[in-house]
């Protein structure tokens, strides 16, 4: 606990460091990995290059050093940090490697201004930070493991189905080597995936696009042109290969009710948004299934969507929406004009897709009197605000 002489410093540089914050994160990373490079599997290579881990690191410690006497408030802001680090194996013995980088570069940023004293105070709060996540983890952990079916760490998975989606985006449905039952996860969650590739571990997080059934998980991935981990799946594995996964984690999940909803997707953004309308579909809620994709090519899960709208005639409206051909329902792309007409009274909105695509869509539910607790979103990466496109 930081001594009231702590609490007065942090309170007195923290507009220091949080304009600073920036070249802080900026410089971290590649400290760490220079002195740890067995982490630098944990990173996604290309989230580092575009800044979206350094920013969403910042935005975490600001976030906390704003929230920290809010122990319920910072438990809400933390869930999205816990659910990646959930999915990435990330244990108690990571964390004094973090919090040495990170106070090596505060002061190699700030320089002279960081006084011992004022590096006790902030590694205070970071180990007060740490202190908690690790707690949060462990109940997590704890929790999936003691599931029917729940395992702790990873767990080796065969490949027992391959299916094209799209001209880009494949399915893999995964069944454990062992045998045994799977735990069961929540519609719209994802899970942690540890390749290797050339002797080295690679872990990334993919979207479980169908619902739990107990015996397999699915997967859609969508092949991205420099992506490592989505070419290796897609260009190297079969029928039969394993891969080990961690944990299902995420809160992109249906909040209880009987209240419509709007789930707008675009992309591969789609995969978390199957099994979210099959599992509001079968709670007899009203769907409005609004799908963006480039053509008819990149158009993927449309016989099952084509399938869930024949058996609910009466509460699924599936909308598709692509930017060139003339195979959707509107050519162009989603606006607010678009939003309007389908938009139900009273709905409950999800959107997953690019990032511009979710800022746009946020925005215009925002305009057309959607509340902020109703509009519900996933970034596949680090998380950061809606209007950073």
């Amino acid at each position: 606990m930081l001594t009231p002489a702590q609490e007065a410093l942090i309170a007195a540089t923290a507009p220091t460091v949080a304009e600073h914050l920036d070249a802080i994160t900026q410089r971290f990373y590649p400290l760490m990995f220079d002195r740890y490079p067995e982490v630098k599997p944990l990173f996604n290579e290309a989230h580092q290059a575009d800044g979206g881990q350094p920013r969403a690191l910042a935005g975490a410690v600001l976030a906390y050093v704003q929230l920290r006497r809010d122990r319920e408030k910072v438990r809400e802001t933390l869930a999205t940090v816990v659910s990646k680090h959930v999915s990435l194996d990330i244990r108690p013995e990571h964390y004094p490697i973090v919090g040495e980088c990170l106070m090596t570069a505060i002061g190699e940023v700030l320089g002279d201004a960081v006084t011992p004293e004022i590096a006790a105070a902030w590694s205070g709060v970071y180990e007060e930070l740490a202190g908690l996540l690790i707690e949060l983890e462990a109940h997590r952990y704890r929790t999936f493991e003691q599931r029917p079916g729940g395992w702790r760490g990873t767990r080796t998975f065969r490949i027992a189905e391959i299916r094209q989606e799209s001209a880009v985006i494949r399915s893999f449905v995964l069944a454990p080597v062992d045998g045994d039952p799977v735990a069961e996860h929540a519609p719209g969650q994802y899970i942690g995936v540890r390749l290797t590739l050339d002797g080295e571990p690679l872990y990334r997080h993919y979207s479980l696009s169908a619902l739990p059934n107990g015996r397999t998980y699915r997967i859609s991935v969508k092949r991205e042109p420099e992506g490592r981990a989505s070419r290796h799946l897609h260009d190297a594995m079969a029928l039969g290969d394993t891969l080990e996964l961690l944990p299902p984690a995420g809160d992109l999940t249906l909040v209880e009710g009987d209240e419509p909803l709007l789930l707008a997707s675009g992309g591969v953004g789609q995969t978390p948004m199957l099994p979210l309308a099959h599992q509001a579909l079968a709670q007899g809620r009203r769907v409005v299934y609004l799908h963006a994709a480039l053509d008819a090519k990149h158009h993927a899960f449309r016989d099952e969507v084509a399938a869930l709208a024949e058996a609910h005639p009466e509460r699924l409206q599936a909308v598709s929406v692509h930017e060139r051909g003339e195979a959707a329902d509107h050519v162009g792309r989603v606006d607010r004009a678009l939003l309007a007409r389908l938009l139900p009274e009273g709905a409950r909105c999800y959107t997953v897709g690019p990032q511009g695509f979710m800022s746009a869509v946020d925005r215009a539910l925002a305009e057309l009197g959607v509340p902020a607790e109703r509009r519900h979103h996933e970034h596949f990466g680090p998380s950061r605000p809606l209007d950073a496109a």
